[in-house]
């Protein structure tokens, strides 16, 4: 068995706490600007680029059938103007709640300091965009101690985000990886499930930490699935060692 070299952590939900914060702010942005969809539906699409999944939601709304693993096929100029103005409100949301409340996931910085003593590279990917994530960056100090290695958003891949793979196959090049079978993508979210399925990854872990449930996350393509990521030592241990 290939040992893995890398694991790709998700952010919020998975190594950062929020309470759900995400999907709140993604969902009370839409609302106040008359969006008629429900904070369930916010919940199971998070993780990705957040001015596309307000395209996606408009569009749904609209009666399109779109799909979450179709989710960076689908291109709506049409109701970017509409999008792009729930997604500035949500922006000024959710700084000021990172800004106030950043908090590492109870396991979460362990967990790394785990990977680092075992020569596994430590990479965070992220559906937010720069401001976001150079928030949580700033306010844990991740990047400035060394646990992790790169954080990567959206913007790093000309905002195609997940569930497509190239955030995962961008940190893969920074940091000179070159084979998915030594990479481990864990996340919170169906998109990162399927962005992992989508690269190849060896392992495909989803965490019951975040705004999902069991019964949500085993409808799509993964590996294990465990509780929150203070197991992932362990399950690396007995499955890619």
């Amino acid at each position: 068995m290939t040992q893995i070299k890398l694991v790709i952590f998700d952010l919020s939900g998975t190594t950062v706490e929020d309470d759900n914060a995400v999907a709140k702010s993604m969902h009370q942005a839409a609302v106040e600007h008359g969006l008629d969809v429900s904070l369930e539906e916010f919940q199971k699409s998070i993780g990705t680029n957040k001015i596309h999944l307000y395209q996606y939601m408009i569009a749904k709304s609209k009666g399109q059938n779109v799909r979450i693993e179709d989710f960076e096929k689908y291109d709506f100029p049409e109701i970017l103007e509409e999008a792009m103005i729930m997604f500035k409100r949500y922006s000024v949301i959710m700084l000021g709640y990172y800004r106030q409340n950043v908090k590492a996931m109870p396991g979460a910085e362990e967990t790394f300091r785990w990977c680092k003593n075992n020569n596994i590279k430590v990479a965070t990917d992220t559906g937010f965009h720069n401001d976001v994530n150079d928030a949580i960056m700033e306010g844990l100090g991740w990047l400035k101690n060394g646990l992790v290695d790169i954080s990567v958003d959206v913007e790093d891949t000309n905002e195609i985000g997940r569930p497509a793979p190239y955030m995962i196959f961008h940190i893969m090049k920074e940091l000179g990886i070159q084979s998915v079978h030594e990479v481990l993508k864990i996340g919170d979210t169906p998109a990162d499930l399927i962005s992992g399925y989508n690269a190849g990854c060896a392992g495909n872990v989803g965490v019951l930490s975040g705004a999902n449930s069991y019964e949500v996350l085993v409808k799509h393509p993964h590996t294990h699935i465990i509780s929150d990521v203070s197991k992932l030592p362990e399950l690396i241990q007995e499955y890619f060692m």
